[in-house]
């Protein structure tokens, strides 16, 4: 075949696979976007899902104050096109600048400088509101709503808590625990203090808590306790195709809007696997989904699944950021086996272990071959295997495969979640 072009931080990475080997490139469905967002986005807030329209609710809320909850950097909403039109409705419903607050959702992110401010809402936007970051470990910042019936004591934000109403911003995606992002991952953990996350995220070692799934995921059943406790919130979350584009708008009631775009997810990057590849070679889609390696976990777990055991995976993971977790880094440094994380994390779960564990398991599966701007001492103390040519690992993971190896190319690998036929 010719040369392909992948999706390399903010840039892109050339790569060719000889004509002789047997390749499928695996993609998400392609959906159109919406004609008319503007049209699309304000009919959604006057005719939401299971919800009043948001202008009676602003009304009825009348001068208390309004938060507005907002994706950090490392996920995609393209928040930057929708926040200006949502402040100018709460404009026109009574409800002036001074009185919203945009809290960005850094869950145990670190926060975000005023420029990456500017880039997620624009300049405009954090020029008009108030805006600050979330601090999970900040505890004086925190207000105790009570325990989830799985013993999640739920520690939220107080600015977010204090609000009169909330609207819950975001982009809904497959989530390799939780099952899908969005919805309820707005308040927690995005605004949630770090033991409520450290004790929900323990549950990824419970049964069911898996991607695409939500009913029966102990994970997410107790994010959704533990959200409605705090009293929920208005959800505005977007779809987003291969492009970048909005493909959906849903908008309203924070569990059954959330549900209708998890459909629409699963119908776009629920993708048939023909078969587990010898050798997958896998992007993250760009920047900011190769922000860091904490983040591009996602995508090598999607390309772990349409692996075989023993395969090789060839990942495209820039990570301008880095690892992301200095937690995860120490924990591959110090536990090397499989076996020793589980172990470790068992007797003490701790955020940032918990990524190192669920990167272990899919080192466990393949061998991967990291084209990353990570020092090659921190690719391998992760647990990969360096390279400077992307060519040059496609090439020796073919060899290592043997003769009529099988090849699954994934240009956007963050969101194509592959399906094995039953």
């Amino acid at each position: 075949m010719g040369s392909v072009n992948l999706r390399y931080g903010q840039g892109t990475v050339s790569i060719t696979i000889p004509d002789a080997v047997n390749t499928v490139f695996l993609m998400p469905n392609d959906l159109p976007p919406v004609r008319n967002f503007r049209q699309e986005f304000l009919h959604a807030l006057d005719d939401p899902i299971a919800s009043p329209p948001l202008k009676d609710l602003a009304r009825q809320n009348g001068s208390r104050p309004v938060v507005i909850i907002v994706n950090d950097p490392t996920r995609l909403a393209n928040s930057e096109r929708f926040i200006h039109l949502l402040l100018d409705y709460l404009n026109e419903a009574g409800v002036p600048d001074a009185q919203v607050t945009v809290v960005f959702a850094c869950g145990s992110h670190r926060p975000l400088s005023d420029c990456e401010m500017d880039q997620v809402i624009g300049e405009s936007s954090r020029k008009r509101v108030r805006c600050i970051n979330h601090v999970a470990c900040d505890q004086a910042s925190l207000v105790y709503h009570g325990t989830t019936t799985r013993g999640t004591p739920v520690w939220l934000n107080r600015t977010v808590s204090e609000a009169g109403l909330r609207i819950l911003t975001g982009s809904i995606v497959h989530h390799f625990m939780a099952g899908f992002g969005g919805g309820r991952k707005a308040l927690v953990p995005g605004v949630a203090g770090h033991e409520t996350i450290q004790r929900n995220h323990a549950m990824m070692l419970c049964e069911g808590a898996e991607i695409g799934r939500l009913d029966g995921n102990p994970l997410h059943l107790d994010l959704l306790e533990a959200a409605r406790i705090t009293g929920g919130g208005f959800l505005v979350n977007m779809v987003l195709n291969e492009q970048h584009e909005f493909a959906g708008v849903f908008c309203g009631d924070m569990e059954k809007a959330h549900v209708a775009g998890c459909r629409m997810v699963e119908r776009m990057n629920g993708v048939s696997l023909p078969w587990e590849a010898d050798l997958v070679i896998a992007s993250c889609g760009g920047y900011p989904k190769d922000i860091n390696m904490y983040q591009a976990q996602k995508t090598l777990d999607n390309a772990a699944q349409a692996t075989r055991p023993g395969g090789h995976i060839v990942f495209l993971a820039e990570c301008c950021d880095g690892v992301g977790s200095d937690t995860y880094h120490d924990w591959a440094k110090r536990y090397r086996t499989l076996p020793a994380l589980e172990n470790a994390l068992r007797a003490n779960f701790v955020l940032g272990g918990h990524k190192a564990y669920a990167v272990g398991k899919l080192l466990a599966r393949a061998t991967v071959w990291l084209l990353s701007s990570l020092q090659p001492d921190v690719a391998r103390e992760l647990g990969f295997r360096h390279v400077a040519s992307v060519q040059d690992a496609i090439s020796t993971a073919l060899a290592m495969a043997g003769p009529g190896a099988r090849v699954l190319v994934m240009p956007e690998g963050s969101i194509t979640v592959p399906r094995r036929d039953s």
